[in-house]
């Protein structure tokens, strides 16, 4: 069996177990989080109302609070039976998708298995491929486990999708494949991607609304256009793309953007800062 290790535990989170939970609960208890944390399994809704998640996957010292608001939100429903993850490719590894086809990936909190639909949407997509190797090093999918092992007692499997190339055909073609591969599941998309990298904070926050205000419109080809013609700087705006056009193709056209912030709210230096966002967009009226 495939075994995916952590490669940024230590780093971007906590390595020993007890204290990531503890820094996870404390993301959600931060003043830029909800501030309290998810409802008990019982207390949660019966239905699955989200079926796509914006969620960023810097350090969750820098972003965490506000991934958090993504993670409650998803947390107060029922247990999806697939989460598909789909991050961009930071280090140049994956071609235009690529798919971890089989096997686990290991945290700090244990073992996630890989979901059969993985192959599925591989079979579905003609760019997609299987590879290993391309998700060795990357931390934009594996950063969102943990809070996805945190939130559910019974973790769901995963599909772990990496975009090398963040084309508009490369995005409609893994959306539309995703949509056809979830059919007659209970299934939830994330988009793993931060905002405006290193600039301003006013400048940041004026292009990022730009951003968000098409993801809330769910509208694939606008954030595409508006990525392009005020340059801005958003790691995974291809993801955040492919997971709008699967929602379009399945019907799912409201979404509520759930918070944003910057590193700058973090750290006190809003010089040159990067952007966090976290998005919901649902089956049917939240």
């Amino acid at each position: 069996m495939r075994r995916r290790l952590p490669a940024v535990a230590g780093s971007f989170y906590e390595r020993n177990p007890e204290m990531l939970r503890k820094q996870i609960e404390n993301c959600f208890l931060h003043n830029l989080g909800p501030g309290r944390l998810p409802p008990s399994e019982d207390e949660r809704r019966s239905d699955m109302p989200i079926f796509g998640l914006v969620c960023p996957h810097a350090g969750y010292m820098f972003s965490g609070p506000t991934a958090s608001r993504a993670y409650y939100a998803l947390a107060s429903q029922k247990t999806p039976d697939v989460i598909i993850i789909i991050g961009p490719d930071h280090y140049g590894f994956a071609g235009d998708v690529s798919v971890y086809p089989d096997g686990v990936w290991v945290t700090p909190l244990g073992e996630v298995y890989i979901s059969e639909l993985a192959k599925k949407i591989v079979e579905s997509c003609p760019i997609a491929d299987e590879s290993e190797f391309a998700h060795s090093r990357e931390h934009s999918i594996e950063v969102q486990l943990p809070f996805i092992q945190y939130c559910f007692k019974e973790t769901p499997k995963i599909v772990p999708i990496m975009m090398g190339r963040q084309e508009r055909s490369v995005a409609k073609s893994l959306g539309e494949a995703i949509a056809k591969a979830v059919e007659g599941v209970d299934a939830v998309v994330i988009a793993s991607t931060d905002f405006t990298h290193y600039e301003p904070q006013k400048q940041a926050q004026r292009k990022d609304e730009l951003a968000l205000k098409r993801i809330e419109a769910v509208d694939p080809e606008g954030l595409l256009d508006v990525v392009r013609q005020h340059r801005i700087t958003m790691c995974g705006y291809g993801p955040t793309a492919a997971m709008l056009f699967a929602c379009k193709e399945l019907g799912y056209n409201r979404a509520q953007v759930l918070g944003y912030s910057t590193s700058g709210d973090i750290i006190g230096d809003y010089s040159q800062v990067v952007g966090y966002g976290a998005a919901a967009i649902f089956r049917s009226n939240p």
